[in-house]
């Protein structure tokens, strides 16, 4: 769902940043359930699935599998992009190891280096379109799409110039190789259930 066009206007006149915008949506009675974020100065709130969920799950126990139970991972935090005003929440982001929060008690966008996201109807353009691309433009190493409509996985490598110059497909039941990326993982995706 998209916040309307009259209040993304109220929005945008109590400031042009996106704390203002968050500060706001907090105080806005969102459904419980629903992840909000904010691509490109629109509003969109997602209900999460149980489809969704679990292949959250999948991939975040084989980042665990990887990198121990201590790994920095996020699910549904918010991340500040680059671009205009782009608070995205990744349904999953690996922060490099040794670093922390900052003064505000946000991660940097620079310190992310794995990202997937699993595609809901209503929003699958923002993840393949204007995230992808910011993504890309943050230096973002590998960005995961797991298409459960399709069944596919698409993994994004190598950001250059606002997009990234390497893509792989993989049907879900195959194996997602990740060897030699950041995360050095091959991610099965037998149990990633459809749509």
């Amino acid at each position: 769902m998209t916040v309307l066009q009259e209040d993304r206007i109220k929005m945008a006149d109590h400031g042009d940043d996106l704390d203002s915008w968050f500060e706001r949506l907090e105080r806005m009675p969102v459904p419980e359930g629903y992840r909000v974020e904010i691509v490109e100065g629109f509003v969109h709130m997602t209900p999460q699935r149980n489809v969704h969920w679990q292949i959250i799950r999948r991939i975040m126990h084989a980042l665990e599998a990887r990198f121990g139970m201590e790994v920095t991972a996020l699910s549904d935090v918010r991340i500040d992009f680059p671009g205009h005003l782009n608070g995205f929440c990744p349904d999953l982001a690996k922060v490099r190891d040794g670093v922390e929060e900052d003064s505000y008690g946000r991660w940097r966008y620079q310190d992310i280096e794995f990202v997937a996201e699993v595609i809901s109807k209503g929003t699958a353009a923002n993840d393949y379109g204007p995230k992808r691309l910011t993504y890309a433009t943050a230096g973002v190493p590998v960005y995961l799409i797991a298409d459960p409509y399709t069944g596919k996985c698409h993994v994004y490598t190598d950001p250059k110039r606002g997009d990234y110059r390497t893509e792989l497909s993989v049907a879900f039941g195959a194996e997602v190789d990740l060897t030699g990326t950041v995360v050095d993982l091959v991610l099965p995706t037998d149990g990633f259930p459809r749509e």
